[in-house]
């Protein structure tokens, strides 16, 4: 974990397809094949318990042609099998239709489009090696488990154990098949201008109810497709004049409704895993980020990522895990045995951003409407949060939120920029640990401020008060040690030996989403972020690049990253930076056409003079949780769409661009009920208010401006 980021020998991925439904996925080759050696595989509970799925006929492997993913979780691969006399074209043509739940339903057509019957033996090698996540992610299979292999009927078993843990996998191949030890074979002639087809199962050996059939036919729906029917219907329907926008966010929805994963102990909660492949799990900072930018399509989720998180948050101190007292996790892990991962434990507290932002979080989400006993039963838990701000996150009592690993197996950087080379100065030199990170201390001052906020709607004035006392001094002790006045912007963090880290990065434009950066100062950091040596011209790249660590392929130091540049927009319409925002949002929104209406988690920092397409980060996540929630913050953020239930009202100003065209929104979750938003031109309407609930034309007043000045405001 130390040095992990991105860039590991497993990470090279290539081209591969990637499925994913809840913390279930499969990796393969575009024909559809998964290979040894490769980090491929079909993952269960962070398990690979298929290793090897390689499909021949007779004898030959198949050449691919096109890889069609239908919805997250289901896809067409086609291929053609080499004609045995040398000549170009063949006329078998493989189909195989792939749905990832549980485990996988395969669906193998093989089609014959010449005048004559074709004699095939059609066969799937199989392997599982029940890596851990961890072990493939870093090409590091170390454990040898000892194997055995069962034949029953048209099933192969294969059961393997490593010291007292004992894993397995059932393949079905149905009644046709020939099953060994090593493999399912078909025996068969595909009649001239006919088809042959077999479905197969793969799933996990002991658990029940995996191994009924699921029917991959247009009439019959699977259990993921009735998961997808169910979100689909409890979410907004958008429809948008420009129509590669619309796709975007229908693409988002789609990635966002299979990355939700639940929580098992309580199965009626659903949080947001943080991304494919390597990623499907609860990460603090992530999931808190992605169900936020999430709320205006279902704010349920952003509710269950609290819960969880709360049940889940620090009591000890264990140097090991890095848990405190209060402490939001950063990773947390369902089924995690091989002690390679997090210290060994399922979760791993090394963090330092996820306390504020679940404080944040919690002051957006009481916005929405849930019930007050809800997020009452949060508030324990959110003050041990602030409390662990105080007590452990100021470590030397200066004011400032840091972090320096309690062991030297944890994260060296902590921030969301978290690879080990992630935060440097102007010149390239690392910075050493203990770094307070700029951003940090804006996510620590809106939490103050939203806590603010809730103690003064729950009558506690007292409390109120000394929360914002500590927002402003935190405010101004931030601006005055922060800023670099020679340089006309903010470090990246002071070092540990309180040196401002001078680089030029994007960390500043999340401290104008926060509000804490004075308004005069606000203007040079603008100019700064859309200056050419950032702003890529598909982004702000993560670092300048006139900075000696400036690379456009690296991870965190000149790369593109859209939940990034979401934030930034954020703060540029808070300081009225319109302009520029409506230029972040039109950049990010065009570079998703170029790959399918969905935006990675990160793509190469090169500019668009150079290239006219985004350059893909080999490694990136795709789907990833915050990039696929990008878009919808994008332009909920254009729409100024700020709904507060517990203030009787939704407000709404839109400034999105001409080119983006009417926009329609029906079955918008708010409060109780749904409305329906319509955008033309300057024209706005909602429709279907619950009662009580008021629109107003405008811009509500940021929860930060209010308790700066008058809590007692009427709004």
């Amino acid at each position: 974990m130390a040095g992990w980021n991105a860039d590991t020998a497993a990470g090279a991925l290539g081209a591969a397809v990637t499925l994913v439904e809840g913390s279930n996925f499969c990796i393969s080759l575009t024909n559809g094949d998964i290979v040894p050696g490769l980090p491929h595989g079909l993952f269960y509970e962070d398990t690979r318990i298929l290793s090897c799925w390689k499909l021949s006929v007779d004898g030959q492997p198949v050449e691919a042609l096109a890889s069609d993913v239908k919805q997250p979780y289901r896809v067409l691969f086609a291929g053609r099998v080499p004609r045995r006399d040398g000549r170009a074209d063949s006329p078998l043509v493989v189909e195989r239709l792939r749905e990832v739940d549980t485990g996988i339903t395969e669906q193998i057509t093989v089609r014959n489009y010449s005048g004559l019957p074709a004699e095939c033996v059609i066969a799937l090698e199989v392997e599982s090696d029940f890596a851990d996540l961890f072990e493939v992610k870093e090409a590091r299979v170390q454990r040898t488990w000892q194997e055995t292999r069962q034949v029953e009927a048209h099933s192969l078993i294969i059961r393997a154990t490593w010291q007292e843990i004992t894993k397995g996998v059932n393949i079905d191949g149905g009644p046709a098949a020939v099953v060994t030890p090593e493999a399912v074979t078909y025996r068969t002639t595909v009649p001239p201008h006919g088809q042959w087809n077999a479905q197969l199962r793969v799933a996990p050996w002991g658990v029940e109810g995996t191994l009924p059939r699921v029917h991959l036919d247009k009439e019959t729906l699977s259990p993921s497709d009735r998961r997808r029917q169910e979100w689909v219907g409890k979410i907004p329907l958008v429809h948008m004049g420009n129509r590669s926008i619309e796709r975007t966010l229908r693409r988002s929805y789609e990635d966002l409704g299979a990355l939700r994963i639940e929580d098992p102990k309580h199965p009626e909660r659903v949080v947001v895993a943080a991304g494919a492949p390597w990623f499907m799990a609860l990460f603090g900072r992530d999931s808190l980020w992605a169900s936020t930018m999430a709320l205006p399509v279902d704010p349920s989720l952003a509710l269950g990522t609290l819960q969880t998180l709360a049940d889940l948050q620090g009591s000890v101190v264990d140097p090991l895990s890095e848990e405190e007292p209060g402490k939001i996790l950063h990773e947390v892990r369902l089924d995690v045995s091989s002690g390679l991962a997090l210290g060994g434990k399922s979760a791993y507290y090394g963090s330092v951003d996820a306390t504020p932002l679940f404080l944040m979080v919690l002051g957006e989400v009481s916005r929405w409407g849930f019930a007050k006993e809800t997020i009452a039963d949060l508030q324990p838990h959110a003050d041990r949060a602030m409390d662990w701000i105080w007590n452990y996150g100021d470590r030397d009592g200066d004011g400032f939120v840091e972090y320096a690993r309690l062991n030297d197996r944890g994260l060296i950087n902590q921030g969301w920029k978290d690879s080990w080379d992630g935060i440097n100065f102007a010149d390239g030199t690392l910075a050493e640990a203990p770094i307070a990170l700029s951003e940090v201390q804006g996510y620590v001052y809106s939490a103050c401020l939203a806590s603010a906020w809730m103690a003064h709607e729950v009558g506690d004035e007292a409390k109120a008060a000394q929360l914002r006392a500590r927002a402003l001094r935190l405010k101004q002790q931030f601006n005055d040690r922060f800023w670099l006045p020679d340089k006309g912007y903010f470090a990246i963090a002071l070092d540990g030996h309180k040196r401002p880290v001078d680089a030029c990065a994007s960390n500043m434009g999340h401290c104008l989403a926060t509000g804490i950066v004075d308004d005069d100062k606000a203007p040079s950091v603008v100019e700064h972020l859309m200056s050419d040596r950032m702003f890529s011209g598909w982004g702000v790249r993560t670092l300048a690049d006139d900075m000696d660590a400036y690379n456009p392929v690296s991870y965190h130091n000149g790369s593109v990253w859209p939940h990034d540049n979401a934030i930034i927009q954020v703060g540029l319409m808070r300081y009225g930076f319109v302009e520029e925002a409506q230029r972040i949002s039109t950049a990010l929104l065009e570079a998703a056409e170029f790959s399918d209406g969905r935006l990675p988690e990160l793509f190469c920092g090169f500019s668009r003079e150079a290239f006219s397409a985004p350059v893909p980060y080999p490694t990136a996540c795709s789907p990833q949780a915050w990039a696929a929630t990008t878009p919808i913050m994008l332009v909920s953020t254009l729409m100024r769409y700020d709904p507060d239930v517990s203030q009787g009202g939704i407000w709404m100003d839109p400034v999105l661009p001409e080119s983006y065209g009417d926009l329609h929104i029906a079955n918008a979750p708010i409060g109780e009920g749904r409305i329906n938003i319509n955008i033309s031109g300057s024209s706005v309407s909602v429709d279907g208010l619950p009662e009580g609930m008021v629109f107003h034309r405008g811009y509500l007043p940021w929860v930060g401006d209010l308790m700066q000045g008058d809590p007692d405001r009427d709004l």
